[in-house]
């Protein structure tokens, strides 16, 4: 397994970080056969009030990323080190249906299931308290833009007028918009 942790922005990782962040995605490594993850990319970044982390895990089927932001640089591992274990555990939960004739064995390991289902309690510690249906009207995205702006939400669900397709509009931690495209 490699690992490549990288430091920006004139920040270079020691030894006790690096291995600390080697600990911390150990778990999420120790979920998969040896043979689906070869690498893992670790970019550490220091601002003048916070630290961010990185953490791309590409495998074969599924690509884990991860990216937190904390004042403290082993909290934001921390942070970065738990939504990858939920996103391994929702991966999990979403293959065991599919996968439950062939066997989940090859998948995963004993050890990692028992580790995770203890886990699940604490990492998702809320219900689905609301669900909401919505009626998407063909639209531009200059005007799903304006709409989110008018409402005062963070994110906004239209269809693209122009490709047809459900697209989720949203505003970034750094202020800019960003726009998810969907495609079955």
């Amino acid at each position: 397994m490699r690992y490549d942790i990288i430091g920006k922005n004139g920040y270079k990782p020691t030894k006790d970080v690096e291995a600390y962040v080697k600990r911390r995605l150990q778990k999420v490594v120790s979920a998969f056969n040896p043979n689906w993850i070869l690498s893992i990319k670790v970019v550490l970044k220091v601002y003048k009030d916070h630290s961010k982390v990185e953490v791309t895990i590409p495998g074969k089927g599924i690509t884990l990323r991860s990216e937190t932001s904390d004042p403290d640089m082993y909290r934001a591992i921390d942070k970065t080190s738990d939504k990858l274990m939920a996103q391994v555990r929702k991966f999990r939960d979403k293959l065991t249906d599919h996968l439950a004739k062939k066997g989940i064995k090859d998948l995963y390991s004993k050890e990692f299931i028992e580790a995770t289902d203890e886990l699940d309690a604490e990492v998702f510690p809320h219900d689905i308290v609301r669900t909401k249906e919505l009626k998407l009207a063909p639209m531009s995205v200059k005007a799903a833009l304006m709409e989110m702006q008018m409402i005062g939400h963070d994110f906004f669900v239209f269809l693209n007028e122009k490709t047809n397709a459900v697209n989720v509009l949203y505003i970034r931690e750094d202020g800019n918009y960003a726009l998810i495209e969907t495609k079955i």
